[in-house]
């Protein structure tokens, strides 16, 4: 069913060290709008969908999203790539290194874990659809907010990827939503 190519959607190459954007971008690793609570929350909602078509939508959209994931997860590697415990402290990720050393775990940018409760699933296209295209919303909104804090190119690019990738996101959910309303689905 999934197959992984072993190369990123788009290409990373960080150079520069920077631990509090990292800090910053690791939301999207862990965080009530990241890409981990995407992904499972597509993949699961994918199950109640009432057409083929939704299902694999949800199901092709939700494994995009895990390949957001390790992208977000090579931009955080990169940017604390070579750092010191001193650094780490400095920037506001003692928590994470004491927890984790220089490994990442799935949590927002404030240390708070990933949680199960970001998945919304209630049973209901409709509903489920409508949740689905505010969520993009909100991500893209993540995205431009971590945009503006970037000063490095080579971070700057690869957010703007992500970026339009929650736009379309967006776009082909809000197609399914049309289609489901206009057939009547519940």
């Amino acid at each position: 069913m999934f197959k992984y190519d072993k190369k990123l959607q788009y290409p990373i190459d960080i150079k520069n060290k920077d631990l509090k954007m990292a800090k910053y971008i690791i939301t999207q690793f862990g965080g009530s709008n990241g890409e981990l609570s995407a992904s499972l929350r597509y993949f699961s909602q994918k199950f109640s969908m009432p057409t083929e078509e939704g299902k694999a939508l949800l199901n092709d959209i939700a494994t995009e999203e895990l390949s957001h994931q390790e992208m977000v997860a090579t931009m955080v590697n990169q940017l604390i790539s070579g750092a010191s415990v001193k650094e780490l402290e400095n920037a506001g990720l003692s928590g994470q290194y004491a927890e984790h050393g220089y490994g990442l775990f799935p949590n927002d940018v404030n240390g708070v874990p990933w949680n199960a409760s970001y998945i919304a699933n209630v049973g209901d296209p409709i509903a489920n659809l409508m949740e689905d295209m505010a969520a993009e919303q909100k991500a893209r909104v993540t995205y431009e907010h971590l945009i503006d804090l970037a000063k490095d190119e080579d971070v700057i690019q690869p957010l703007l990827f992500l970026r339009q990738r929650e736009v379309v996101h967006f776009n082909r959910f809000k197609e399914l939503y049309e289609k489901y309303t206009k057939e009547g689905y519940k």
